[in-house]
């Protein structure tokens, strides 16, 4: 006897058969792939629904699109904000670990509930635009495969997504498409080319049969014996049925091709005939012939039809959104979210789910904190003098190496007689589906659910640290409006290296926390308005000689400190924001002088080759902000199109390289002061023959020159 499983539970049974263990650790963590998508989105709701917050954590193919990408130390935050911005754009989520915690006053414990989603971007929508595109990093991808990342589970059974921009405009082009094309065009093609013999004999083979079963239809309305098709071929059959209480012919086992020269001929020949295919433009699509008997009852069937394609691609593009479905949930629970160093992984979300990032980091954080309006970074909270353990200020604050400080009796849950297992720590249980641990072993880190699980037990452990009692904490209590947490929301590292933090509450700047920046190598401050950026320099030149090279000119003290972008382009930073517009004014009169003078200049060996670049930080700023990524920065400069060599602060380029008449008068009133003290005034030629007797010393004439260049900057400023 055959058992009948009812159906609810034939699916949880399904569902169940995917939650799975690490191959590597027996911690329980529930895996999401495509074939039980729907059943744990359906559970998770309930956990995101009961949980006092939600821990997150994201795996991505990549982080910088090229080296002068990365983060450093003198990056403005604006800056920081635009390199956050391309690394979500350029790069994919192939893994998302949600874990609600909440917690069971009876057994005095949080309850975790531990998700890892494998995400995969592939196309969903015949029609929804180009293929998604994304890159990869050969660091992060080596990184995922040391941690046994499955990458043929992420491409064949990842989950896929529409964000909510992409959604938009694929109902907009469907209302588009459908709307302006009018009733008698819908499932219609455009004329098909009847180019061979083949194609006119079968065009006028259907046109007779069509006539034929017409007519049968005319003299048998009230039914009668099933209308005989003769064909050459077996695989073609025909059938009569009724759609919407009409007759019509259904054609099976034709090519493409020969529906597209069906449709033609129905349509150039019937007018009492339609063409019309429902079930979308699958392999499982249906063609149909269908008869009408009146121009009215053909529009009308057209109109119904219509109707029903939009309703099928309309519930074909809600199925696509996928797994921002999960986004959506936690943007709709409002739940306080908790990650850890997690600016760029809020990044990925907005980019991936809600819409293109905005332009500036101030636009971001206004429209961000309108999903999202309660973020925690475990980072931040870290770094307070409260929550911090004494032997963390000799540590990191990684999440690893946080986890085993602040939990040990969790992370070390196999070994109870660890010495730390002793320590006070929140206790955490994990549940998956209906099973309840307690007890495990270290799960895989750097796989999102358990990266996302570590990233909830710190924070719940910080929170215990800065006096939340969680034992006095009610559950109908919100969690994001406690007292002592409420300084630490939505706090996030803009970057880790210099320390900025970033108020998504009022989009802000604020200092870091006193004494969390210990663990730093203490370097001079950047001060944006004191930097020059020069790129294209002569590649023999090194960050000290380029130091050295501008030091003659503005003095032994003039550049406080040097940064290396990439092989090709340098910061310098000088001691007085007058001393950049200086620079760049004189590399532009040495540039445009054809004289020798100008070739015992010492900065003629940066200028060598005719090549060197230089502005203002905001230049810096306008490169970053290109889409483009070349792997070189000089390259980067070139290909968003910058073809000037010296941008003055504050002036355009294009007014820079006018007038050149002018600069032969100012550069004679330059050169005047120290030529007096050699030869008459003006006579630069017999300087050259000076020199080149030896008449003349050369350091002298430089000296005097330097004198006369460095007054005359001055007086023109």
């Amino acid at each position: 006897m055959t058992r009948r499983w009812p159906l609810r539970a034939f699916s949880r049974m399904l569902a169940r058969a995917y939650t799975s263990y690490s191959s590597s650790s027996t911690f329980p963590l529930k895996h999401v792939t495509k074939s039980n998508f729907e059943y744990a989105l359906s559970e998770l709701k309930s956990h995101v629904g009961a949980a006092d917050f939600v821990a997150i954590d994201l795996e991505m193919t990549g982080v910088t699109s090229a080296p002068w990408r990365e983060s450093f130390e003198f990056d403005r935050f604006d800056v920081r904000y635009l390199k956050a911005k391309d690394s979500a754009e350029k790069f994919a989520i192939v893994q998302f670990g949600v874990c609600p915690f909440r917690w069971d006053d009876h057994r005095h414990s949080f309850i975790a509930h531990p998700h890892n989603f494998f995400i995969f971007p592939r196309q969903e929508l015949a029609a929804g635009g180009p293929s998604n595109e994304f890159l990869c990093q050969t660091t992060s991808m080596d990184f995922l495969a040391r941690y046994q990342f499955d990458f043929n589970t992420c491409i064949h059974e990842g989950v896929s997504y529409l964000s909510r921009g992409q959604e938009e405009e694929a109902l907009r082009r469907l209302n588009l498409r459908y709307e302006n094309n009018g009733l008698d065009n819908l499932n219609e093609v455009r004329d098909v080319p009847v180019a061979s013999v083949t194609d006119v004999l079968f065009c006028e083979r259907m046109k007779n049969r069509l006539h034929e079963w017409r007519d049968w239809l005319l003299r048998n309305g009230n039914g009668g014996s099933q209308f005989q098709w003769a064909s050459n071929h077996s695989t073609q059959q025909v059938q009569t049925i009724f759609y919407k209480l009409r007759p019509a012919l259904c054609l099976n086992g034709f090519t493409s091709h020969q529906l597209k020269l069906i449709q033609l001929v129905t349509r150039k020949h019937f007018k009492d005939l339609s063409y019309v295919r429902f079930g979308g433009e699958t392999s499982c699509s249906q063609q149909l012939v269908v008869y009408t008997d009146s121009k009215n009852d053909r529009d009308l069937l057209m109109k119904e039809v219509k109707d029903n394609y939009l309703k099928e691609a309309e519930m074909k593009i809600r199925a696509a959104i996928g797994f921002r479905h999960v986004i959506d949930l936690l943007s709709s629970a409002q739940k306080l979210i908790v990650g850890h160093n997690c600016f760029l992984d809020i990044a990925h979300i907005y980019s991936k789910f809600l819409g293109p990032l905005p332009l500036t980091a101030e636009e971001f954080v206004s429209s961000i904190n309108t999903y999202f309006p309660h973020i925690v970074d475990t980072k931040v909270l870290l770094n307070s003098n409260n929550v911090r353990l004494p032997r963390m200020k000799k540590s990191n604050t990684s999440l690893s190496s946080a986890f085993s400080l602040l939990c040990p009796q969790i992370a070390v849950n196999s070994n109870k007689n660890s010495d730390l297992a002793f320590r006070p720590c929140v206790n955490v249980e994990v549940q998956v589906d209906d099973t309840r641990s307690s007890n495990w072993s270290s799960g895989v880190k750097h796989e999102a659910g358990y990266d996302a699980f570590m990233t909830g037990c710190v924070f719940a452990q910080a929170c215990k640290n800065i006096g939340i009692d969680f034992k006095s904490h009610s559950s109908s209590e919100n969690l994001t409006h406690n007292d002592k947490l409420q300084k630490h929301i939505n706090l996030l590292y803009l970057s880790w290296i210099s320390g900025d933090i970033i108020d998504l509450s009022s989009g802000n700047m604020i200092a870091e926390p006193s004494g969390s920046n210990n663990f730093r190598i203490r370097r001079p401050k950047v001060l944006f308005e004191n930097i020059v950026l020069i790129w294209r320099f002569p590649p023999r030149l090194n960050a000290s000689k380029l130091r050295e090279c501008i030091s003659k000119v503005f003095g032994p003290n003039s550049v406080t400190s040097v940064y290396l972008v990439d092989e090709t382009a340098i910061f310098l930073q000088f001691s007085k924001a007058e001393l950049v517009s200086e620079f760049l004014v004189l590399k532009e009169s040495l540039e445009r002088s054809n004289d020798a003078i100008s070739v015992l200049h010492p900065l003629s060996e940066l200028l060598q080759g005719g090549n060197t670049c230089a502005a203002g930080y905001e230049t810096y700023k306008e490169i970053c902000s290109s889409p483009i990524s070349k792997v070189l920065f000089a390259e980067q400069a070139d290909a968003i199109g910058i073809r000037w060599k010296t941008k003055l602060v504050g002036s355009e380029p294009e007014a820079q390289s006018q007038e050149p008449e002018s600069f032969s008068k100012e550069n004679a009133a330059t050169t005047a002061p120290f030529l007096s003290k050699k030869i008459e005034v003006g006579n630069k030629q017999r300087v050259i023959d000076d020199l080149l007797s030896g008449r003349s010393r050369c350091d002298e004439v430089i000296d005097s020159f330097l004198t006369a260049e460095v007054k005359q900057i001055g007086a023109t400023n």
